[in-house]
C-alpha cells in the first residue's frame, strides 16, 4: 500500500513557476511509475507527466512539455513537478498517484492540491 499526498498549490501569475511534491507513505514507493493528472474546472482529468521508478525515463502531455520538469527522489519518497511559465489554462486540481504504462491511473487518489494561474 502506498499513499500519496500532493502539496504546493497556490495561485501565482502567468509566466511564473512553482513546483509541486508528491510525498509517499510505504516502502515500496521506488519500485512505482508515478504521475502527474489534473483536472481543470468543470473539465476531466487529464494525464499531466510520469516519471519510472528509477527516474531514468520521463514522459508528457504536449500541453506541458517544455515547460514542466519532473522529477523524484527516492531517499525521500517524493516526486515533484515543477511548473514554469504557467498559463491560466495550467489551472486546475493537480494529482499524483501510481501508473501503469506511462500514462494510466492505476492506485488511488488524494485530495489533490490547487494551482490556480491568474492573467
Amino acid at each position: 500500500q502506498v499513499d500519496l499526498v500532493e502539496s504546493g498549490g497556490r495561485m501565482v501569475q502567468a509566466g511564473g513557476s512553482l513546483r509541486l511534491s508528491c510525498a509517499a507513505s510505504g516502502h515500496t514507493f521506488s519500485s512505482y511509475t508515478i504521475g502527474w493528472f489534473r483536472q481543470p474546472p468543470g473539465k476531466g482529468l487529464e494525464w499531466v507527466s510520469s516519471i519510472n521508478s528509477d527516474a531514468s525515463k520521463s514522459y508528457y502531455a504536449d500541453s506541458v512539455k517544455d515547460r514542466f520538469t519532473i522529477s523524484r527522489d527516492n531517499g525521500k519518497n517524493t516526486v515533484y513537478l515543477q511548473m514554469n511559465v504557467v498559463k491560466p489554462e495550467d489551472t486546475a486540481v493537480y494529482y499524483c498517484t501510481i501508473v501503469s504504462g506511462t500514462s494510466s491511473p492505476s492506485g488511488s487518489w488524494g485530495q489533490g492540491t490547487q494551482v490556480t494561474v491568474s492573467s
